[in-house]
């Protein structure tokens, strides 16, 4: 059996302060999504956007975790889409969080920000492309 040298093994993005970064986007994905389930079964008709966009983004935080583990060009455009999402996402829930409460009966994972979660989802997706960028 040949063995595989390093020029031939996918390069992975699962290295340095890229595994951080993918400990705490599965740590999100696992808070939100655990949030996201109570709020659907337990509460859903109190605040049905809230809670809809708490459900969207344990999705994406999901799909962010795999992609930044998985070789390959595919997945790593996966990962700029799905980041790019999650910024896009948390920068206009947080600001219409803000600007328009009455949207919102319930906070969601990405209202005022991220607050609720420390201000890590508007900070995580800026290193995710600064790392995805580092490790084109």
């Amino acid at each position: 059996m040949a063995q595989e040298t390093l020029a031939e093994r996918p390069r992975t993005r699962a290295r340095g302060i890229g595994r951080v970064l993918i400990i705490v986007y599965g740590i999100l994905a696992l808070a939100a999504t655990g949030r996201s389930v109570y709020e659907i079964i337990a509460k859903f008709d109190q605040a049905p956007l809230a809670y809809t966009l708490s459900a969207v983004a344990a999705v994406v935080y999901i799909v962010a975790t795999i992609a930044l583990i998985a070789p390959g060009p595919v997945w790593y455009r996966v990962a700029w889409i799905t980041i790019t999402f999650e910024l896009v996402g948390v920068l206009t829930v947080g600001t219409l969080s803000l600007f328009l409460p009455e949207l919102f009966a319930r906070a969601s994972v990405w209202s005022w920000y991220g607050m609720g979660y420390l201000f890590i989802p508007l900070v995580l997706p800026v290193l995710g492309m600064l790392w995805l960028r580092r490790t084109k």
